[in-house]
């Protein structure tokens, strides 16, 4: 018998298929007149908009109300994605124009508390939507933080986060509910179909209609420059270039690729290849510049305790982005609170200077190195805390090598022409500048032109986005995105950025202590477009039912001519990477046998929402995989 497994399809399961007898007496859906962009953003979050009553796209940035102090509101136009847990007795003093009596606050407020009081402070929700080692759904953040608080999970506080978006937009636009608006929310292009489900969840209890489009995040940095160039781009790009993204946010890096080729004497923009999903960005960085100024600490007498560790990190992220700025002074203090008994109720403080910073961190995080050095490895202990998966080596220079590696032809790294920066990160253009360099190097010269001038440069996109606007292009590259979808533009294609498999245990005899082998068979194939479903040739597999069974789901980037039905016997791990997987107990229904005979249907929706059906040849039940991690997983409704 022919055991099914899955993986990166966290399976919410198995609903009969159908139509609602409620479907006839729908009422016809509000008519739009906005396309709304939002940015849920692991440091900051944004919103933008474009009225679909003009005849091209205005985007706006919404500015955000929001606690800039307690009992001080004031509009921001972006929303930092903290969130501060408060005690019994501030209650009263976190109310927003539109809620009374809060226990909590997002934003700006919470940024502030996070340096004070990081045990109450809820940061870097969006990392841990993607981290498959924890219930995400459970109450754990703050991580490590003490009994006496009140946790809430990953899932909420992004939940809080956007219906803090909401509520903003519904002060502002009262005659216009979010729920009836073109809704596009970015994610990384790295989350795998988990992550995307669970911040589907969220956002639907915030308040987003059911039926919002999930759109990557280095796309819409694409779409944000296509949106300020206009037609211009086709001056701009030639066909044959090679676009490499490079988004560094606060929590993660990501790396796309996007071929511009030419259809019937039109340049038209492929997305062809998605880095892995790393977690190493603006908080490593703040991390490495709280041990720095903690050794500075020590030269004074000073040695920090866990609490006060805690409480730099946060304090060093304020101080990073003040001297990295373009404007940025030449030192200036760091300070933490005091904790022994010469200085409760006081503050101890360092200066740190804007020269070394800068040296300690490029060197550090964006590093010259070869185009066949590779991100270092650490051998793990036997015992780890279960903590965020940071990268080992925070090198993003050796980890874009590893990309251009995989991602190349003949035993040669892909090579990008153009380079579009996206992130908080690139603010400062000595990171991009270093980055630019160091990509160049690998291609026989500089960013500049120099050494071999015959060989490709890369050259940055930038210059048609402003440093400034890096923090809000997500979210008005989102916005143009779903002009373009509605009213007609320019579309990166690209489909599915992985192709997915579902495992397969063989038939054979048993042997004591050896598991059966198992196969990876090929049900969704890499750039599947939205709109498109395939029928998954091959033999008919047993469905097991009635019992507990184990689900197994695969992924991969690298791939790329694989096609429904293809079966792979063995693999590497850099070849298929194996997700979350499942146990559930389906219902045996009329079936006297411990399986059923099914074949897989993989079909992508227009919103970009994949769907695997489980169809029984023998009768006419079949069995839809919707990939979530809902508690009625396993459940037939």
């Amino acid at each position: 018998m022919a055991h099914l497994a899955f993986t990166h399809f966290n399976a919410s399961l198995f609903h009969r298929s159908g139509l609602s007898p409620l479907a006839s007496n729908l009422t016809p859906p509000v008519p739009p007149q906005y396309i709304v962009g939002i940015d849920l953003g692991t440091t900051n979050s944004v919103l933008a908009y474009a009225s679909l009553a003009a005849d091209a796209p205005e985007v706006h940035v919404l500015p955000i109300p929001q606690l800039v102090a307690p009992g001080t509101v004031d509009s921001r136009s972006t929303l930092p994605s903290f969130l501060y847990l408060a005690t019994e007795a501030e209650t009263g003093t976190l109310d927003l124009p539109w809620a009374d009596g809060q226990r909590f606050a997002v934003g700006e407020v919470a940024r502030k508390r996070s340096a004070e009081a990081p045990d109450r402070t809820v940061v870097g929700a969006k990392s841990w939507l993607a981290h498959s080692l924890v219930d995400r759904r459970q109450a754990i953040l703050p991580w490590n933080a003490p009994p006496r608080v009140e946790k809430i999970s990953p899932v909420e506080a992004s939940r809080r986060y956007l219906e803090h978006l909401v509520a903003a937009w519904t002060a502002a636009f009262p005659d216009a509910p979010l729920i009836e608006q073109e809704v596009v929310l970015t994610v990384p292009a790295s989350f795998d179909a988990s992550a995307r489900e669970l911040t589907r969840e969220a956002a639907i209890q915030a308040g987003l209609p059911e039926e919002f489009i999930l759109l990557e995040e280095p796309q819409a940095a694409v779409y944000a420059w296509l949106g300020e160039t206009g037609d211009g781009w086709r001056r701009i790009l030639k066909v044959g270039d090679l676009l490499l993204v490079c988004d560094v946010g606060g929590g993660t890096s990501d790396f796309t690729l996007v071929s511009v080729a030419e259809e019937s004497g039109e340049l038209v923009l492929n997305r062809v290849a998605v880095g892995n999903h790393l977690l190493v960005g603006g908080d490593n960085m703040d991390l490495a510049l709280a041990h720095h100024v903690a050794g500075l600490f020590a030269e004074k007498g000073v040695k920090l305790d866990p609490w006060q560790s805690v409480s730099l990190w946060h304090s060093c992220r304020q101080a990073k982005e003040t001297l990295l700025a373009s404007d940025g002074p030449a030192t200036t203090p760091i300070a933490v609170l005091g904790r022994g008994s010469k200085l409760i109720g006081g503050t101890v403080s360092v200066d740190v200077a804007r020269e070394q910073v800068g040296s300690l961190l490029l060197d550090g995080f964006v590093p010259q190195c070869q185009i066949d050095d590779r991100p270092a490895t650490r051998r793990a202990s036997g015992f780890q805390d279960i903590g965020l998966p940071y990268e080992a080596d925070p090198s993003i220079t050796k980890h874009l090598a590893s990309f251009l590696a995989r991602q190349g032809t003949d035993g040669q790294p892909a090579q990008p022409t153009r380079v579009l920066f996206n992130g908080g990160v690139f603010k400062s253009p000595t990171f991009s500048q270093r980055l630019l360099d160091v990509v160049a190097s690998w291609f026989g010269g500089d960013s500049r032109g120099r050494k071999k001038p015959s060989a490709a440069q890369p050259s940055t996109l930038n210059s048609q986005l402003l440093a400034s606007d890096l923090d809000h292009a997500v979210a008005k590259g989102a916005t143009h995105y779903g002009w373009s979808k509605r009213r007609g533009g320019v579309r990166i294609r690209g489909g599915t950025a992985r192709s997915y498999y579902v495992g397969i245990e063989t038939s054979g005899l048993a042997i004591p202590g050896a598991p059966r082998p198992l196969r990876a068979v090929c049900v969704v194939p890499f750039g599947m477009e939205e709109g498109t479903e395939a029928d998954v040739p091959g033999a008919e597999v047993g469905l097991v039912v009635g019992e507990p069974a184990h689900f197994r789901f695969f992924n991969s980037s690298t791939r790329k001519s694989d096609q429904p039905g293809d079966v792979l016997s063995s693999w590497t791990e850099e070849e298929l990477a194996e997700t979350d997987s499942m146990e559930a107990t389906l219902d045996r229904g009329e079936s006297d046998e411990g399986y059923v005979p099914v074949r897989f249907q993989s079909k992508i929706t227009e919103l970009g929402v994949m769907e695997l059906w489980c169809v029984s040849s023998r009768s006419d039940r079949k069995w839809k995989l919707e990939f979530s991690v809902r508690d009625d997983a396993g459940e037939v409704v």
